[in-house]
């Protein structure tokens, strides 16, 4: 039972952790963010634009 324990411990103090996956989450991650900016970019450009003129007209 001392082995079974042991390598549980092992397991658990394991601080490695899952590289490729971190990996592929951020990348996912990145290529998202720039496939919503690049459809969003324009429109939101529109709206900070019209945002600013009202502030500035008054």
């Amino acid at each position: 039972m001392s082995q079974l324990t042991r390598r549980i411990a092992v397991r658990l103090t394991d601080e490695r952790g899952d590289v490729p996956g971190w990996v592929l989450i951020t990348l996912m991650t990145a290529g998202l963010v720039l496939i919503i900016w690049g459809l969003a970019g324009p429109a939101l450009s529109g709206v900070f634009e019209q945002a600013i003129s009202r502030v500035s007209g008054i």
